[in-house]
């Protein structure tokens, strides 16, 4: 069975294949999450394999819910599937839109609930190399000099969440890492 996500056709939210979301620039529903640990963020390399950007660096992790999945129940599932992460708590952080050519004639207009988790500095990762091909921890600093230096190394949405939502992700002041500090 082909992988069905939420998207809005004529207005109206429906099941549509994946694939044919982003061919048809469909806006659709989609989660983010950023994981923090010791005033660090952690980022991830996408796998070669992957049907867009493939290599580019992005957020913890993001995906689209299945049909009728929760957002909360979602960003979970995909954070396991993703690195092996589980029994984080999540904080919803509030949802955006934004829209973005990601090459191949595919097109993002995502309706996305972001997502923040505290973790702790010796957090376990396991990820699926189908899915990630590398991960790192990046200070704020380290982040946003990347990010202006090289910003092709990143996909188009790590650079849009970085730029104009910053702040709703991660606070006014950065996130607070486990130790009260601030990324």
């Amino acid at each position: 069975m082909q992988d069905v996500i939420p998207a809005w056709v004529n207005g109206v939210l429906q099941p549509v294949e994946k694939l044919a979301v982003h061919q048809r620039a469909l806006r659709h529903r989609a989660v983010s999450v950023f994981v923090v640990a010791g005033g660090r963020l952690l980022v991830q390399r996408r796998a070669l394999g992957k049907y867009h950007t493939p290599g580019l660096w992005a957020n913890t992790c993001c995906t689209h819910p299945h049909w009728a999945e929760d957002d909360m129940a979602c960003a979970q599932r995909r954070l396991h599937q993703e690195l092996g992460i589980t029994g984080l708590t999540l904080q919803p952080r509030g949802t955006v839109e934004y829209s973005a050519d990601v090459g191949n004639g595919l097109h993002e207009h995502e309706v996305v609930a972001l997502f923040l988790g505290q973790a702790s500095p010796d957090l376990v990762l396991a990820p699926n190399p189908q899915e990630v091909m590398q991960t790192r921890w990046l200070d704020m600093s380290e982040l946003m000099a990347e990010l202006s230096k090289t910003p092709d190394i990143y996909t188009p949405w790590m650079r849009i969440y970085m730029a104009e939502h910053a702040e709703r992700i991660f606070g006014k002041n950065g996130a607070a890492d486990d130790r009260g500090g601030n990324l």
